[in-house]
């Protein structure tokens, strides 16, 4: 093969399909371009070890499919007249998702799996045709930005605690510094967007909370699934516990995310009652 073809031959391997006709996202010729050693690792059950690539190549997916999220937020932040900083930041956090894809796709190499995942439809980024470009693009960043991320923010902080000092714990830090620059963009977006709505725009923004609130735990809460009681070695290989990120999904919530839209002049604190109250199934009471 000559190095002229290469590009070409890596963009047919990277969007082939399984044998049911899905598409497929193999991130295998980027895991080598990114392979990280894990010569820290606990030794696994066959079991665990399973478990532990289902978790990574999870990831790999996730974080691929949010890079569609901050490309399609660029438009609608163009929409809205916002600030090419904003919008330079918001095409910034695309590109990193794809290299965060790429990160947990060497990781899911080096446990011995093959980075390659059926790649689920891609779900389309809210238009909000209901309300102008300023409101409708501060819905979207207020769900991305100030929610998504910033729960991401504490949960992966908290995993990457348990793994100072590896391997995988390097990975992490790297991963965490960008989503805590996506998290601090949606809250400075919003900061700069709330001031310009009129008061009826704010009110409706108001009540877009309890929706947006209650669409993160009825995402966010069934990806985390109370898997028992694990060995350290299972944590250590950067598998989650549930119930512990649950705790900390709940607690950024009312300690974070609550008091900023607070802030924000938005009441962050009604919206969250009256979205736990809708998600008691999911939480408990």
């Amino acid at each position: 093969m000559t190095a002229a073809s290469t590009p070409l031959q890596a963009v047919r391997v990277a969007f082939h399909q399984d044998a049911l006709g899905r598409p497929l996202l193999d991130l295998r010729a980027a895991a080598a371009r990114r392979a990280v050693d894990l010569p820290d690792l606990p030794e696994l059950t066959e079991a665990e070890g399973a478990l532990a690539m289902r978790t990574w190549r999870g990831r790999m997916v996730n974080e691929h499919l949010s890079a569609q999220v901050w490309a399609t937020l660029v438009v609608q932040g163009m929409r809205a007249a916002m600030p090419a900083e904003i919008l330079a930041g918001l095409a910034q956090a695309a590109a990193d998702e794809l290299r965060h894809a790429e990160q947990c796709a060497a990781v899911v190499e080096a446990l011995g799996g093959e980075a390659v995942a059926p790649l689920p439809p891609l779900e389309r980024v809210p238009e909000h045709e209901d309300a102008g470009a300023l409101e409708a693009f501060l819905r979207n960043i207020l769900s991305v930005g100030c929610m998504s991320e910033t729960v991401a923010v504490s949960v992966i902080r908290a995993e990457q605690a348990e793994l100072e000092g590896t391997a995988l714990g390097e990975v992490l830090d790297q991963i965490l510094a960008d989503e805590v620059a996506h998290a601090r963009l949606g809250w400075k977006a919003l900061g700069l967007g709330v001031p310009l709505l009129d008061a009826d725009a704010r009110r409706r923004l108001g009540r877009y909370l309890v929706d947006a609130l209650t669409h993160q735990v009825e995402f966010e809460v069934p990806k985390l699934p109370l898997l028992g009681a694990l060995r350290e070695e299972v944590a250590l290989a950067g598998v989650c516990d549930g119930g512990f990120a649950r705790g900390v999904f709940v607690d950024t919530i009312e300690q974070v995310i609550v008091p900023g839209l607070e802030r924000a002049g938005l009441p962050g604190g009604a919206a969250w009652r009256r979205a736990r109250s809708r998600t008691t199934h999911l939480l408990g009471a």
